[in-house]
């Protein structure tokens, strides 16, 4: 039977009975009230660097953690000084605020941030209490048309479909998982196709990985999942719906060898 699920306005916990977890932290696109109007940015263009859709395929294991408020509210997925977006060059050389972010809104905001923390650790315990250890995907997307929407596409050698980020990890120990993972995503019939995964081209990971990797050592893989929005106009907004289920699908295929690598890797 399912545990109860911990939500509120910022993010939705779900545990279950599995070792396997999947979150979403930057799906989100809502702005709490207060600051909505100071942002300089519109609401399309803090879209475009959102993680859209990425809610929908957490739904492959029964521990999900969904975020709900825009990373350029506050980012999950940076070290507390560096959640607030203060300065361009923390966002892709965007101006996020009209003016200078208010100290005071900025201590609201971490109070979030903090308990979010603290939920998570809570959940994630209890998870490697249960099993001894557990798996992490850390779902993401990430931009490929950064010169508009009628621009060339980035170099798809450097840009990969699916980069697996496994940069702040064991290797060695987590190889079954890690080498399960990539191998069944890769095999996947995805519309007659082969999708192309490939391991830290992209991305190595971002702070909730090393987080995790910090908080419970050998007992956690965090796998941080990238997917290019090949599935998806970045500059709209406009998902290719048949293509998000069937991401969720290739995910959902790597979930039994995965569980099957963990249960020979983690020993009581």
């Amino acid at each position: 039977m399912n545990k109860p699920t911990e939500s509120n306005a910022y993010y939705t916990i779900k545990s279950g009975n599995s070792p396997l977890v999947a979150t979403a932290i930057h799906s989100g696109h809502d702005v709490r009230q207060n600051i909505s109007n100071l942002f300089a940015l519109a609401a399309e263009e803090r879209l475009r660097e959102e993680d859209p859709f990425t809610d929908a395929w957490v739904v492959i294991t029964d521990n999900q953690i969904i975020g709900h408020n825009s990373r350029f509210e506050l980012d999950l997925n940076r070290s507390p000084e560096q959640a607030i977006y203060r300065r361009p060059e923390d966002a892709w050389g965007l101006n996020v605020w009209k003016e200078d972010f208010p100290e005071e809104l900025a201590r609201e905001s971490m109070s979030r941030y903090d308990q979010f923390y603290a939920d998570v650790k809570q959940m994630l315990t209890k998870i490697q209490e249960q099993h001894g250890c557990f798996v992490v995907y850390d779902l993401h997307t990430y931009n490929h048309k950064r010169e508009g929407a009628n621009g060339p596409a980035a170099n798809p050698e450097e840009n990969p479909e699916v980069n697996i980020g496994t940069g702040n990890m064991d290797r060695e120990k987590w190889a079954p998982v890690i080498d399960a993972f990539v191998h069944s995503l890769s095999v996947y019939d995805y519309e007659g196709r082969h999708l192309d995964v490939r391991e830290n081209v992209k991305f190595k990971g971002g702070y909730f990985m090393r987080w995790i990797h910090d908080t419970f050592g050998d007992k956690a893989c965090v796998m941080s999942v990238e997917f290019k929005k090949f599935f998806m106009d970045e500059w709209t907004g406009e998902p290719d719906e048949a293509q998000v289920q069937e991401i969720r699908k290739a995910l959902e295929h790597t979930t039994k060898p995965v569980l099957e690598a963990l249960a020979k890797v983690c020993q009581p």
